[in-house]
């Protein structure tokens, strides 16, 4: 396949450096010798975890990763060090039923911010996909669960196989998981719906949304502009909530001072408790602001619920 790339490969490594140069430069693949594809092989199971790691870091985030992605399989590398990943380049698209599992993950992991939690995300985000589809007719397919099975192949091969950051771990765990979400936005979600999104997503939010971009692969003009437009809107309501929210608090002014009187409570603990429960059960109320929520409002609720029972003697 092609002429041997110009740019050297005569270091360390092997097959692994060589698909990092690939990535890199966007250079042709080599052929490889039958000879040379066998050691390669067999000894890259026996490669250093941390360094594997690094270097299959450095293939994809690669301006051209989707280029080493399929050299490394055709070398026959991929299914060394990550079968899970291999397996959906023999899934096909199911006789015409659904995409080619693996030309979308390698186009995902092409338009995906080169950021290594998102770009191993964007790889491994469909591996889920090989033990869960069922043909369940003639003309349909379902892949149901597979973020699920997925994110847990993750921890059980790749995350135990090589010496991730925990925090890059953990994060590509938890967008694979829920790498399906943003698609769920419709545009009709209320604003205490956006809020709970982005406060389950938390810290993942935005290479959430990065890796849900990289994920619209449909060659349709119309329905890629749509699938963008709104992932590209839940974003900034996400934004402007969030600023919103830092500009007022949820609860109104004077409340302690209310606390304090209707309950007859002296300054201290209980009254932060009680203030951190109120927030807790206001957080995905609609009205913000101040004036949004009234003193009263909150005095009724905690009346309601027997929150100063709670607090104990």
């Amino acid at each position: 396949m092609g002429e041997a790339p110009t740019c050297s490969h005569d270091r360390g490594w092997g097959p692994l450096e060589i698909a990092a140069q690939i990535a890199g430069e966007g250079c042709s693949p080599p052929c490889a010798p039958s000879t040379q594809v066998d050691v390669w092989r067999s000894a890259v199971v026996e490669l250093d975890p941390e360094l594997t790691y690094g270097q299959l870091t450095r293939v994809l985030c690669g301006r051209a990763p989707d280029l080493a992605m399929q050299w490394l399989y055709e070398v026959g590398v991929l299914a060394e060090l990550l079968p899970e990943l291999a397996a959906t380049a023999t899934l096909g698209d199911g006789g015409g039923r659904h995409k080619d599992v693996w030309e979308h993950t390698k186009m995902v992991v092409r338009q995906a911010v080169r950021r290594p939690v998102v770009r191993w995300a964007a790889a491994l985000h469909d591996v889920g996909k090989v033990p869960t589809r069922r043909f369940v007719s003639p003309s349909k397919v379902t892949f149901l669960g597979h973020e699920e099975v997925g994110a847990e192949m993750f921890r059980r091969g790749p995350a135990r196989r090589f010496m991730f950051p925990p925090e890059v771990a953990g994060g590509v765990e938890r967008l694979i998981r829920f790498h399906l979400r943003p698609g769920h936005y419709d545009g009709q979600w209320t604003d205490a719906a956006v809020r709970r999104f982005a406060r389950d997503m938390g810290p993942d939010v935005t290479d959430l949304l990065n890796l849900s971009r990289a994920d619209v692969t449909s060659q349709r003009p119309g329905q890629r502009r749509r699938c963008l437009g709104r992932i590209s809107e839940l974003g900034r309501r996400i934004r402007a909530l969030k600023a919103a929210d830092e500009r007022a608090p949820v609860l109104p002014r004077g409340l302690g001072r209310a606390l304090m009187d209707a309950f007859a409570l002296p300054p201290g603990p209980q009254i932060g408790a009680l203030r951190h429960r109120l927030e807790e059960i206001y957080a995905d109320d609609e009205p913000r602001g101040e004036g949004a929520l009234s003193v009263e409002r909150c005095l009724e609720e905690i009346r309601r619920r027997g929150l100063v029972e709670e607090l104990g003697p």
